[in-house]
């Protein structure tokens, strides 16, 4: 697993121009950026052009960060927004098929799971700033490693303190 401080040491020597630490962290992200352009059902050159510009965003603006070692969530946030410009082009090119009509939603299942979701984002509010920021991003990070890169904790106890946290979660919600 990459540490914090190793992916900071790379991201100052590559702002300092040093290829190899360019090398490394195009080694170490490149997978992430490929699995997220895949995600937004991009083919092999619309995925090569979203990692490309991804990389090409990082040399413009890597004078500008200002936690190097929060360039890996840079990076994805970066690859998930040019993944989606051009999963937004791409389908204005292609013929559209109208949706399926869906039937009206049950005005009691709406409100029932409604009253749910409050419930269970009352609850998120009352768990430990720990769990509340763990779950809330366990949501958005593309792996476990940049989860436990973000929160600084072993990649290996992500599972568990996750568990942990969900089962706390449930005994507050009723």
């Amino acid at each position: 697993m990459a540490r914090r401080d190793d992916t900071d040491e790379l991201v100052v020597r590559a702002r300092d121009g040093d290829g190899d630490a360019w090398a490394r962290l195009v080694e170490r992200h490149s997978g992430l950026l490929w699995s997220i352009a895949r995600s937004y059902g991009l083919n092999d050159a619309d995925a090569g052009d979203a990692v490309q510009t991804t990389w090409l965003r990082l040399v413009e603006r890597i004078d500008e960060l200002r936690e190097p070692a929060a360039a890996a969530c840079w990076l994805a946030t970066t690859a998930r927004h040019e993944s989606l410009l051009l999963a937004r082009r791409r389908g204005r090119t292609l013929p559209t098929v109208p949706a399926p009509r869906e039937p009206e939603p049950d005005p009691a299942r709406v409100i029932a799971a409604r009253e749910r979701l409050g419930m269970v984002g009352a609850a998120l509010e009352r768990l430990p700033l720990r769990c509340r920021t763990l779950l809330r991003l366990f949501a958005l990070a593309p792996s476990h490693a940049e989860l436990a890169a973000a929160l600084g904790i072993p990649v290996g106890s992500v599972g568990p303190t996750r568990a942990r946290c969900l089962e706390s979660l449930r005994r507050l919600v009723p």
